[in-house]
């Protein structure tokens, strides 16, 4: 949340993360009210001293006493009977002059999600508050129970499940498949030698109890469970893809777990999804030494969003995961809220995944991001493609889960889609001629940019290189990795 700016005080008007306060005779107790739904939400500004009109604008209401007013602010954020968490430091309190009055603002941070809940009046259940579009709102305890799932410093899905549990509950095809990733990923891997068992324990899948039977974690569980075995204990687990390519019928495919005909997991939702969302993705040729490529930045923005989206979803909320696929855009949505805030998961280098064991799988088979980064590099892997920008969107309500939405669009800013080639003008021609003359020996973008004399780097990568590259004129190359700033393009 921007902080606030005096100078557009008139073009101000309350939203969801912005609050005014009259305040004239002391501060309302409905601004701690704000204060824990800013908190518990996304953060946000309360300005006091201010109403609203009708229309929305604001004006100044005046403080009788705006020093007394800041005291009582600091006491009262202080006082754990009334705020369970004072969040605030020394110059998230301002005051400022409009207009010959003068107005207090709070900058309320979103709560890290080990102080999740903040409420008031001592009151877990019935003291917590989040926002939306139209205000405050009581939490439901379903709501309540979700942010304390996650404050623990154990992950949600670290419990290790006791008898009568047994690793013989898990879905032999699913570990066998995940296996033969896990030792392509890494072959010398010892644990390549190992029994199931004994596999599935290293990973944490499993866990060794006192007498010595092996028996499932609740990531296991999930990883490579049967879909009836895990809603056991995920009473709401549900997973579903719905493919809506064309717009007569309902959808041209669906996967949900379900079914009954397929195991139901996380790890084979992943597998046969993954292969869905990409198999309109259009691969050029591509070499890695003498060895031809067939996997795009876009390949694996879509890998990491799918697995981002499993990882990351609350399985004991009810709405579970639920990816789409459209002709112009995939649509990944999964419940419950993102643990550092939206605004730090597209910043990058926090990582906190909700599950943590889910995590540790996948990451064993080189899908997912340590360092926090994950997000960020899938928005500068749709730059690179040349698509429009993805969109991240927390939903809060108080008659609806917590979810999470990832927008991927499958449209240019140029108007192309995903599978249509962008095509060239007269001139474009020419200059794709210009560049595969120079491209006889291996040439970096840059200095195609250079020789071309062409100042927009987009152009030179969407309307030259890649309609060559789609059409096996132009071959990249790869010397250590595909992003790398080494890349070269040779005439083929």
């Amino acid at each position: 949340m921007q902080g606030f700016n005096l100078d557009k005080f008139d073009s101000y008007r309350e939203d969801n993360r912005l609050e005014v306060k009259k305040a004239r005779g002391g501060l309302p107790d409905s601004l701690w009210e704000t204060y824990s739904a800013m908190a518990n939400t996304a953060g946000g500004v309360i300005v006091c001293g201010v109403g609203e009109r009708r229309d929305g604008s604001w004006y100044t209401t005046g403080l009788e006493d705006a020093r007394k007013l800041k005291k009582e602010l600091w006491d009262t954020a202080n006082n754990p009977r009334k705020v369970s968490a004072n969040l605030l430091v020394e110059y998230d309190i301002e005051d400022f002059e409009v207009g010959g009055d003068t107005v207090i603002v709070v900058t309320v941070p979103r709560a890290p999600r080990e102080l999740r809940p903040v409420y008031v009046n001592g009151d877990l259940m019935r003291g917590s508050y989040k926002r939306n579009w139209e205000g405050d709102y009581h939490c439901a305890p379903r709501e309540v129970r979700a942010m304390l799932r996650d404050t623990g410093e154990e992950s949600p899905d670290a419990k290790e499940l006791g008898a009568p549990h047994t690793v013989a509950e898990l879905d032999v095809d699913s570990v066998r498949e995940y296996r033969f990733r896990h030792d392509a990923r890494r072959p010398s891997s010892a644990w390549s030698s190992l029994d199931d068992a004994s596999f599935l324990v290293r990973v944490g899948a499993a866990w060794e109890d006192a007498d010595g039977a092996v028996r499932p974690t609740q990531a296991g569980l999930l990883m490579f469970g049967q879909e009836w075995r895990i809603s056991h204990e995920f009473p709401e687990f549900f997973l579903d893809y719905r493919e809506h390519m064309d717009p007569s019928i309902r959808w041209t495919d669906r996967i949900q777990s379900q079914s009954g005909d397929w195991s139901g997991n996380v790890f084979d939702f992943f597998t046969r999804v993954y292969a869905r969302l990409t198999r309109g993705l259009k691969v050029p040729f591509r070499l890695e030494g003498m060895v031809r490529q067939d996997e795009t930045p876009a390949h694996k923005a879509v890998r990491e969003a799918l697995a981002n989206c499993l990882v990351n979803a609350d399985y004991r909320q009810a709405q579970s995961v639920v990816v789409e696929q459209w002709p112009d855009r995939l649509v990944l949505a999964n419940p419950g809220t993102i643990i550092c805030g939206r605004e730090q998961m597209l910043r990058g280098g926090l990582s906190q995944p909700r599950n943590a064991g889910l995590f540790k799988m996948f990451n064993l088979i080189g899908v997912g991001e340590h360092a926090g980064s994950g997000v960020p590099d899938i928005l500068a892997a749709w730059d690179e493609e040349g698509y429009d920008a993805p969109t991240v969107e927390e939903r809060f309500g108080a008659d609806v889960p917590d979810r999470t939405t990832l927008t991927l669009p499958l449209v240019a800013s140029l108007g192309t889609s995903l599978g249509t080639s962008l095509g060239t003008s007269e001139q474009d021609g020419d200059q794709a001629e210009r560049l595969l003359e120079f491209c006889s020996e291996p040439r970096s973008k840059g200095e195609i940019q250079r020789h071309l004399g062409i100042s927009s780097e987009r152009y030179v990568r969407q309307e030259l290189i890649r309609p060559l590259l789609d059409d096996g004129r132009l071959v990249q190359t790869i010397p250590d990795k595909p992003r790398s700033p080494n890349q070269r393009y040779v005439r083929a």
